[in-house]
């Protein structure tokens, strides 16, 4: 793994990147947006087409959704986080990045989690969780809980289309959010 000086340095590398089939049928890499230095990184499995098409994360029905939620426990992503995925380019038909794909994209997601120095990383959904939190994450048995490792802690929720698809989660969701909010404020990041 290379070492970036800079999150600018680092996006421009990625921006380049080839490392897998993924970057055949995209339009834009999707790097990721937000406050690098909130101490809060936030993590997707992969873009989808709205993502794909404006080359920002979470922009879509799901990113909408997701910006609605945060606002009401007060959080943005342009103060509060640092928002990314597992995969910077958009798998086709928006089907999940396989374990491939996501092992070449996973030293660009370490080199941006180095240079944020996160307290604390969100898994958006199962794809997140499995790779970054526990093999056999279930995300609707311990979504919410906060898991230590490596002096991070790492919390589990429902991914944001997900919710659109299955909105009686969205309590869940929302308790979540709180919580995470409660452990920032705790944590002096908020």
């Amino acid at each position: 793994m290379e070492h970036y000086e800079t999150m600018e340095q680092l996006r421009e590398e990625v921006l380049q990147c080839q490392r897998c089939g993924l970057c055949q049928g995209r339009h834009n890499v999707v790097f990721g947006t937000g406050n690098p230095h909130a101490g809060v990184l936030f993590v997707g499995e992969g873009p989808g087409e709205q993502e794909d098409l404006r080359g920002e994360p979470f922009v879509g029905r799901s990113g909408q959704l997701l910006d609605k939620m945060l606002d009401y426990v007060g959080l943005s992503r342009q103060n509060d986080f640092f928002i990314a995925n597992m995969v910077k380019c958009r798998p086709p038909q928006n089907r999940d990045p396989s374990k491939d794909e996501v092992a070449m994209c996973m030293d660009w997601l370490r080199s941006q989690s180095r240079l944020i120095a996160p307290r604390i990383i969100v898994c958006l959904g199962r794809i997140a969780a499995i790779s970054l939190i526990d093999p056999g994450f279930k995300v609707t048995r311990q979504h919410g809980q906060f898991y230590e490792k490596s002096g991070i802690l790492f919390m589990g929720t429902y991914h944001p289309a997900a919710l659109l698809r299955y909105p009686s989660n969205k309590a869940a969701a929302m308790e979540d959010l709180t919580a995470l909010r409660a452990k920032m404020e705790e944590l002096g990041l908020k």
